[in-house]
């Protein structure tokens, strides 16, 4: 089984790779600045001449430090540079680069593409279902509940892509706000829900 294309835009497109299929790791190709960026990329059948077809290749951004992926190889495949959890946007990217998170074992940043409106985020917000109390569209990273990415809320997105599970295009801006406002809220409902379905309260 191949990888799953998900958040077409006219702009770009994501793929989630089949396996580990509940992680539902999503990668982003993004047309800016008259030339595509890769983000989080694995490489999977047909990703990366379809990446081509969309557009010039410009460079690779690593969003995470442990999100390693296939980035380097895939910016040596197409020879562009592989930036890595950069501090800043390089001179004349169509992006800005937004601090999330800077931890012994977790520096993460965020992507702000203006010219979309555009939003891209490693793992501090997700939609896979390990992700989301039953209420939610789009939730904070568990382990980011009682403490979420509130930097975020400085933008209002039209489009939020993410590492883990299908974007949202869709009153993304509103329902990025939810996320991180209620995500302390929430935490008992996401950890129950978590238990009744993958736990010992599990229906049998």
């Amino acid at each position: 089984m191949g990888a799953r294309f998900v958040d077409e835009v006219g702009f770009g497109f994501s793929w989630i790779s089949p396996e580990p299929g509940f992680m539902q790791r999503c990668s982003h190709a993004i047309l800016a600045g008259g030339k595509v960026w890769l983000i989080d990329p694995v490489i999977e059948d047909g990703v990366l001449e379809r990446a081509r077809e969309l557009g010039e290749p410009a460079g690779v951004v690593q969003l995470l430090d442990r999100h390693g992926r296939d980035c380097a190889r895939v910016a040596e495949l197409l020879g562009v540079p592989h930036l890595e959890v950069p501090g800043t946007a390089p001179d004349g990217a169509p992006f800005e680069v937004i601090p999330v998170l800077h931890r012994r074992r977790w520096h993460e940043v965020a992507l702000w593409v203006p010219e979309h409106r555009a939003l891209v985020c490693a793992e501090a917000v997700g939609t896979a279902q390990f992700y989301r109390a039953p209420s939610e569209r789009l939730a904070v990273h568990p382990m980011l509940r009682l403490t979420p990415p509130r930097s975020l809320l400085v933008l209002e997105p039209e489009h939020i892509f993410v590492g883990h599970g299908e974007g949202v295009h869709d009153g993304a801006s509103a329902a990025l706000r939810d996320a991180v406002d209620h995500a302390r809220r929430r935490a008992l409902p996401w950890l129950w829900a978590g238990l009744r379905a993958h736990g010992p309260l599990r229906r049998r």
